[in-house]
């Protein structure tokens, strides 16, 4: 079953939005004083139990600071238990995803503006805070730090509203995904299936390298490129835009005007071809027969 096949849900079954996010830490002082003074978010609301009923269960501290816009984030301070060994000095690593499994677990605030974002990285840093450079991530732009525990943490604005075609294109990217979940070792499989998918519809050249570019700003640039370029061409298909060729292409980052986060993700509408470069600066591509 496609994604787009699955009823719509129940309107009068909705959620209203995140309550809290929760997370044990071992450093209570300090997790208090970042979240409280550092960040200034307002502590309203502790719980203190002897543990939860199972024998296992320590007795624990529950505490909650205002987020914003009725929201809390929470944290589990156990007592006389050990902070495990997967915290030790996490504190103390780079405002960067260093271990992707550990730092996929994050919180994200909102800002609306840059001048706001750029506001909030002076204030940790001039509180000894080290916040990474302001990162663009295709429809959000961020800055990264680390709590007291190692937690990542991000602040972040949005860079453009989405639109249906973002919902379309996501379930079209996941049901790809979905069918090669057992099976794909890279994303270069995913957006060959989706290519495939998407191809479908519409009458292709089997030789031909198809680049399938979603109609968004982030991308644009790729598209004006390729309108240079006397191999390519270049087709309006709805929400996507083909670019297509029958000899490889390359495209180059600075010229596209891509930062990392958007350039390594630049082939994500779906791609029918061999890549045979792909690094920080360089990207070659080529048909696959």
């Amino acid at each position: 079953m496609k994604m787009s096949d699955i009823p719509a849900a129940d309107l009068s079954l909705r959620l209203r939005g995140v309550d809290h996010t929760a997370r044990p830490t071992w450093r209570l002082k300090e997790t208090v004083e970042f979240y409280r003074d550092v960040l200034g978010l307002p502590l309203i609301h502790t719980i203190s139990a002897r543990g939860w009923g199972p024998a296992t269960h320590p007795d624990f501290l529950h505490f909650f600071f205002d987020s914003g816009n009725g929201s809390t984030i929470a944290f589990f301070h156990y007592l006389g238990s050990q902070e495990p060994e997967t915290l030790n000095g996490r504190a103390a690593h780079p405002p960067r995803p260093d271990d992707h499994v550990f730092d996929a677990t994050h919180t994200a605030w909102l800002v609306d503006t840059q001048d706001e974002l750029q506001a909030w990285k002076s204030r940790l840093e001039a509180r000894g805070v080290d916040v990474s450079v302001e990162t663009a991530h295709e429809v959000i732009e961020s800055i990264y730090f680390r709590d007291p525990n190692g937690y990542f943490i991000e602040i972040t604005r949005k860079l453009r509203a989405l639109a249906p075609l973002d919902a379309r294109d996501a379930a079209a990217t996941l049901e790809a995904a979905i069918e090669l979940e057992n099976g794909a070792t890279c994303i270069d499989e995913v957006w060959t299936r989706k290519a495939a998918r998407l191809s479908e519809s519409r009458e292709t050249d089997e030789k031909a390298l198809e680049i399938f570019v979603l109609n968004v700003p982030e991308f644009s640039t790729l598209i004006d490129a390729a309108r240079k370029l006397d191999t390519c061409r270049v087709e309006d298909q709805g929400d996507y835009t083909v670019i297509s060729a029958t000899e490889p292409v390359s495209f180059e980052r600075r010229a596209l005007g891509l930062k990392p986060a958007v350039w390594y993700g630049l082939f994500t509408g779906g791609l029918n071809g061999r890549i045979e470069c792909y690094d920080r600066d360089v990207v070659r591509i080529a048909p696959r027969v």
